[in-house]
């Protein structure tokens, strides 16, 4: 795929998409063909960074233990001292993973972690992740992580041969969406077994907008570009 398609793409959804009350995301859907996503290593489940931030500011909860505590408190939204476990009942952690974008946790103290927030955590996909750098040693450094995670999405097939990602939001510019679009594409590419030949095709969409497939024109694009071309022959002729 070549990044002048997806450019072409946002293009046409930025045309067709009425102005909202709210900032839109970007979205890409990829529907996948000749996979069995019931087979473990069909299936995809991956964490990665976009290269350009979809997110000013991330809200991040930190379940640590004392050594972590000043690191943890100019940066993440909310503290949770192992502490202060036993005061966590299962109502209380619900109303702590609603808002929250991403747990992190301090390594030594992850049974603790486990045995507490697991059960409400885990069925929302919300544990603190290797994957995402969120699982951090008692002398490791908060800061960097938090600043990745603004960047950080999840890549999953869960019921069906579909990944639905957010490449940003409307507000960024057409190239840094197109870059965002790009890489989870390629990241998709290279997770399924047989790449291009697993891929059935590509769909672009903001929030509210009709969705268009990457490289291929809609009507209105192809009887916009035949008159452009008309029109410059039409000069070339004229100055002959």
């Amino acid at each position: 795929m070549e990044k002048k398609e997806i450019l072409q793409a946002i293009k046409q959804a930025r045309e067709n998409s009425k102005k909202r009350n709210f900032e839109q995301s970007l979205d890409i859907i990829i529907n996948l063909k000749n996979i069995n996503i019931k087979k473990e290593d069909e299936k995809i489940n991956t964490f990665f960074s976009l290269p350009h931030a979809i997110r000013e500011k991330v809200n991040v909860t930190a379940l640590i233990s004392k050594e972590l505590s000043t690191k943890a408190k100019s940066v993440c939204t909310e503290i949770v001292l192992d502490e202060n476990f036993k005061s966590q009942d299962k109502k209380s952690i619900k109303k702590l993973a609603a808002k929250t974008d991403f747990f992190i946790a301090q390594a030594n103290i992850m049974p603790k972690i486990a045995a507490t927030f697991g059960r409400v955590l885990g069925p929302r996909g919300l544990m603190p992740n290797p994957k995402t750098g969120g699982i951090v040693p008692p002398t490791g450094e908060i800061a960097p992580v938090v600043e990745k995670l603004k960047s950080m999405i999840k890549l999953e097939t869960k019921n069906e041969a579909t990944i639905k990602a957010s490449a940003g939001k409307e507000s960024m510019k057409d190239e840094d969406l197109a870059d965002n679009f790009l890489a989870i594409y390629n990241t998709v590419l290279h997770q399924v077994p047989k790449e291009k030949n697993n891929i059935k095709n590509v769909l672009i969409k903001f929030t509210m907008s009709s969705s268009f497939e990457v490289g291929k024109e809609t009507t209105k694009t192809k009887e916009k570009n035949i008159k452009k071309e008309t029109k410059s022959k039409q000069k070339k002729e004229a100055k002959k």
